[in-house]
C-alpha cells in the first residue's frame, strides 16, 4: 500500500477537494482506495461526500469498519462527532493518540492506496502523520498567488525533509469565462509551476477555477464522478502522478 498525504502550508487552497478527488480518480482507475481525514478540527471530507452523519461505524472483529463510498473506504473524525456543530478542543496529545487509533484500529483491508487529508500548516496532525505513518508521497496544493506560495514552501520543506516523493499542484487556476471563452488568471499565473522548480520538485499541472467544482463540493459528488473538462484536466493529473510513482 502506498500512502499519499495531501496538504499545503495554508487553509483556503482546495486540499481536501484534491485529497477527495485524488481517492476517487484511484478509484475510477480500478484500484482499491482509502481515504483519511486527519483534519481534527475542520473534517471537509463529511461535506464533500455528502454524509450529513453516520451514526456510528461498524465494528470488525476488534477493528473499525471504514466507510465505503463507491468503491472508496472512508474514516473521518466527523463520523464520531454528536454534530456538524460540535468543535474538537484537544491539545496535541489527544490530537496525536487519536491519530494513532484510527491508523492501527481500523480495518482498511487490503488497499493500493491510502489518501491522507491533513489540516493546513505542518503542526501537530501533520508530524503525527509523518511519524506513525511514514508516507511516501507528498502532493502540496498551493494556488497561484505569492501570499499562497510563501506558506505552501513549508509544507514542501517539511515533506522533502521528511523524505516523501514531492509533488505540487496548483490549484484555482485561470477561469474561463462561459459567455466569451476569454481565459481570466484571478489569482495569477504560474505560481505552483514556479514553486515546484525552484524548489526541485515535480509540477504535476493546474486545475481551472471552475464552478462545477464548487458545485459539486456542495452537492457532495466528486467533480471526477462526472464527465467535464476539469475532470479531463484532473485525470491527467493523476495520470503524471501514477507515472512518478
Amino acid at each position: 500500500m502506498k500512502k499519499i498525504i495531501v496538504m499545503s502550508g495554508k487553509g483556503g487552497v482546495g486540499k481536501s477537494t484534491v485529497a477527495v478527488n485524488l481517492a476517487f480518480a484511484l478509484a475510477k482507475k480500478g484500484y482499491k482506495v482509502g481515504l483519511l481525514d486527519a483534519d481534527i478540527h475542520g473534517p471537509s471530507i463529511p461535506k464533500l461526500l455528502g454524509i450529513d452523519k453516520v451514526g456510528g461505524l461498524e465494528v470488525e472483529g476488534d477493528k473499525l469498519k471504514p466507510l465505503e463510498i463507491n468503491g472508496v473506504k472512508v474514516i473521518s473524525i466527523g463520523f464520531f462527532l454528536p454534530s456538524k456543530d460540535t468543535p474538537v478542543v484537544w491539545r496535541g496529545p489527544m490530537k496525536h493518540k487519536f491519530i494513532e487509533q484510527i491508523t492501527k484500529d481500523v480495518s482498511w483491508g487490503d488497499l493500493d492506496f491510502l489518501v491522507i487529508d491533513c489540516p493546513p500548516g505542518t503542526g501537530d496532525e501533520v508530524i503525527s502523520i509523518a511519524q506513525l505513518l511514514d508516507p511516501e508521497i507528498a502532493v502540496i496544493v498551493t494556488t497561484p498567488q505569492t501570499v499562497a506560495l510563501e506558506d505552501v514552501t513549508k509544507a514542501v520543506n517539511f515533506a522533502k525533509k521528511s523524505n516523501m516523493k514531492t509533488f505540487v499542484i496548483e490549484n484555482m487556476s485561470g477561469f474561463r469565462c462561459p459567455h466569451c471563452g476569454k481565459v481570466v488568471y484571478i489569482f495569477g499565473k504560474g505560481g505552483g509551476e514556479t514553486l515546484a522548480k525552484n524548489y526541485g520538485v515535480k509540477f504535476l499541472g493546474s486545475i481551472p477555477l471552475d464552478e462545477k467544482v464548487v458545485e459539486s463540493g456542495e452537492r457532495g459528488n466528486p467533480f471526477v464522478r462526472e464527465e467535464n473538462e476539469t475532470t479531463k484536466v484532473f485525470m491527467e493529473i493523476v495520470d503524471k502522478l501514477l507515472k512518478e510513482i
